[in-house]
């Protein structure tokens, strides 16, 4: 007896494998992802902005990065004893003006290079909603705490998150032609918006998405995590405690779902060994001196250096 009802997802172009070079950007669905590609030791950079809801605010950090358009004082302000830039994550503000601008723009130096050399970028976009500086008039990625009566709140239209959308594979193909996108809605649900509010932030999402592309594109894919959540996972069981975001049993059974389709089948071996590492790394003996544990982390280092001779990039932590 079927008790859910399960999405039909099909093989993707352009799979991942080990020799491809991962970047993540979007909302904390993204970190999700990021961490189960780190545990299984892809190449993955996430969010060097930090977490980046709206679509708009990744646009224009994709264009900076590309362009290379470094900070000035004029893009950051300072606010309860730290400096800010508005369109970054209020992890990376410092209480150092100078340290704070040099780190951003490492950051644009990074990022540039990471998104010229990668193979996938992939999109999870949070929201439609956005908050508007009444003074610049430019959306804002973080409000920083500042008062609420300096920003005006806005649905984006389908149409300006299409536009978001065709302006980053523009920018992106114009220095990485190969580069394939993987784009997904995240499951996370912002009732801080409202109950309506939100399902209509998420519809404008999925409705941009499918004008935007064709999606037998041979450079874009659609993962749909969000309908996975909505439909697969239909049950609060699913969410953490603040029923919000989903818990870590619905994380990996997103990633399931995802390796399934995104990842390389020849890939999924070398996933089990990099698993059967971690769990051994994860290992703590009640007697580390016996003999048969001494016996246990020689066979484990040498399973790392054979899997260190296929894909010299996989480095374990001691």
């Amino acid at each position: 007896m079927q008790f859910t009802t399960k999405i039909p997802i099909s093989k993707r172009n352009s799979l991942i494998n080990y020799n491809s070079k991962i970047v993540s950007l979007g909302s904390c669905f993204a970190e999700n992802i990021s961490e189960k590609f780190e545990y299984y030791k892809f190449q993955n950079n996430v969010n060097p902005f930090g977490i980046i809801f709206n679509v708009v605010s990744l646009e224009r950090l994709i264009k900076r990065s590309i362009h290379k358009e470094y900070y000035t004082e004029k893009d950051i302000f300072y606010h309860n004893d730290l400096w800010h830039c508005y369109e970054v994550h209020s992890e990376l503000s410092n209480p150092n003006k100078e340290a704070f601008l040099n780190e951003l723009n490492l950051l644009i130096d990074s990022t540039n290079k990471q998104v010229t050399e990668s193979t996938h970028l992939i999109i999870t976009l949070g929201t439609s909603w956005i908050y508007r500086n009444i003074r610049t008039n430019n959306v804002v990625a973080n409000c920083h705490k500042v008062p609420q009566k300096d920003f005006n709140k806005e649905l984006l239209s389908v149409e300006a998150i299409e536009q978001s959308l065709q302006n980053i594979i523009s920018l992106v193909h114009a220095v990485n032609p190969n580069c394939s996108f993987i784009f997904t809605v995240s499951p996370v649900r912002h009732i801080k918006d409202g109950f309506v509010e939100n399902n209509v932030s998420k519809a404008h999402l999925i409705s941009a998405l499918y004008c935007a592309f064709d999606f037998q594109l041979s450079t874009f894919n659609y993962f749909p995590s969000y309908e996975i959540m909505m439909d697969e996972l239909r049950d609060y069981r699913f969410y953490a405690e603040d029923m919000l975001h989903p818990n870590q049993v619905a994380v990996d059974y997103i990633w399931e779902r995802f390796s399934e389709s995104c990842i390389a089948e020849e890939s999924h071996s070398i996933m089990n060994e990099v698993a059967e590492i971690q769990k051994g790394l994860a290992h703590r003996s009640f007697n580390p001196d016996s003999e048969n544990h001494q016996k246990f982390l020689h066979n484990l280092e040498i399973k790392k250096t054979n899997l260190a001779q296929q894909f010299p990039q996989i480095k374990f932590n001691k």
